[in-house]
């Protein structure tokens, strides 16, 4: 893990460096881009030394190169009325490569699921599901994720605390 102006550039994996494919210049612009993603691109270019034009070129192919996917705003749950996380063990009762694809597709149009993982071990997929309370959780436990495809049991963990969380900023 490096430290460039003063900011972490473990946000990208140690072999990007060595592959020549991105240089100092351009792990400063990420590293700054992924905790402001509006700060104007003047004053990006003054805090990782280049000009506003150059700057600009190597987000542009940064973007174009896949490493910048977007821009976002980080929203406040609280305030948003949806401060409960639960993470949900889901075991399936197939794991055909159909059954797999039709339970991808169905996470998809929950809204209350923020993560899905597809797991190796002891179950099939670990969920982040975000919900207003308890109340609300059971029943999009009940109502939605129970009678998603191929949904054989769940195991809920409730979070009582978000110790680290990179999508408040890395």
């Amino acid at each position: 893990m490096r430290r460039i102006f003063g900011l972490w550039t473990d946000i990208l994996p140690p072999d990007t460096a060595k592959s020549g494919s991105l240089d100092a210049y351009d792990h400063r612009i990420l590293a700054v881009l992924s905790r402001e993603g509006r700060i104007p691109v003047t004053e990006l270019a003054g805090r990782v030394g280049l000009s506003k034009t150059p700057c600009q070129v190597r987000m542009k192919k940064l973007e174009a190169a896949g490493y910048i996917r977007g821009y976002r705003a980080v929203l406040d749950a609280v305030r948003l009325g949806r401060s409960h996380v639960s993470f949900v063990q889901v075991r399936l009762s197939a794991t055909r490569e159909a059954a797999l694809g039709a339970f991808n597709k169905a996470v998809q149009s929950v809204p209350e699921i923020e993560e899905c993982h597809m797991i190796a071990g002891g179950f099939d997929y670990l969920l982040k599901v975000r919900s207003a309370n308890i109340e609300d959780y059971r029943r999009v436990l009940g109502e939605v994720i129970s009678t998603l495809p191929h949904v054989a049991g769940t195991s809920t963990h409730v979070s009582m605390e978000a110790v680290k969380d990179v999508s408040d900023g890395l």
